[in-house]
């Protein structure tokens, strides 16, 4: 779906320091991948080449085999790959949620029974159906997101890249926008691109790529990835807190697996192991 060879880039001449170097990942069509890292890392720089928003000055990015660079190709790379940016309210439109999904279709004159069709299809694929004739700005900031995201399901996209999309939001907003997520990428097979410093939501991908000084030092499963909890902590990050857990009780001489990732599988591998040393 989205490869990247080589990618460079800076944000002027004047700048010595490179915002990306050497960036090479390759994304398969229908995979999840989350992207990690500190501010600065160059994680959202990185995401904004996704769809052509940005352009490298060295390396290439391939969209669906397009290279982003092909101006003629913009329309192509945009409607393969739509973008949902960390604040939802610069990315709602109009005073009425369908009017708002409807924006984009409208623009690329998709007829009108297809954009009722559309319409529907994208508010209830996030959950948000019985909202269509609401106000968007009454709307919680959860809620909000999930109009900005079928905003961008309503262009039909085969990926979707998300900046921090759950950055300003409480944790019931967060659970609704990665639940959403999920659910795109399980039952309609799209391709999910998630930018976050949330640990818990890189829990949810396929593949974690830890991002560091413009370049990528990580790419491998979370449960591989979190179980290295010193470098990721040297690299100035958190792991899952019962990752913490299980890591700090191996450190203090307890025999238990530090690749877990969920609380019930702490709970299993704790109880198991009491159990063998009462038999032991």
């Amino acid at each position: 779906m989205i490869t990247t060879e080589r990618l460079q880039f800076k944000y002027s001449e004047e700048r010595e320091e490179e915002a990306l170097r050497d960036v090479s990942v390759t994304i398969q069509d229908g995979e999840f991948v989350a992207v990690l890292g500190h501010n600065g890392s160059g994680k959202s720089t990185f995401a904004k080449h996704l769809n052509a928003i940005l352009l490298p000055v060295g390396g290439t990015v391939y969209v669906d085999g397009i290279d982003t660079k092909d101006e003629r190709r913009l329309y192509d790379i945009r409607q393969a790959v739509g973008m949902v940016f960390q604040n939802p309210d610069n990315q709602i439109v109009a005073t009425v949620v369908e009017e708002d999904v409807a924006f984009a279709p409208e623009n690329l004159g998709v007829p009108s029974a297809e954009i009722r069709k559309v319409v529907d299809w994208a508010l209830e694929t996030v959950g948000m159906g019985g909202y269509k004739r609401h106000a968007p700005h009454l709307l919680s900031g959860g809620q909000k997101q999930r109009v900005a995201i079928a905003g961008v399901l309503a262009m039909k996209p085969r990926c979707i890249v998300l900046d921090e999309p759950t950055a300003m939001l409480d944790p019931i907003g967060r659970r609704e926008v990665v639940a959403t997520l999920r659910r795109l990428n399980k039952e309609e097979g799209m391709t999910i691109v998630l930018i976050t410093h949330n640990m818990d939501e890189a829990v949810s991908a396929d593949r974690v790529v830890v991002m560091s000084g413009g370049g990528v030092v990580l790419d491998d499963t979370p449960r591989k990835v979190f179980a290295d909890v010193a470098r990721i902590k040297a690299l100035g990050l958190d792991v899952p807190q019962v990752t913490e857990l299980m890591y700090e009780l191996r450190r203090e001489g307890l025999d238990v697996p530090t690749e877990i990732l969920t609380v019930d599988e702490a709970y299993q591998a704790l109880k198991c192991r009491c159990i063998s040393g009462v038999s032991g």
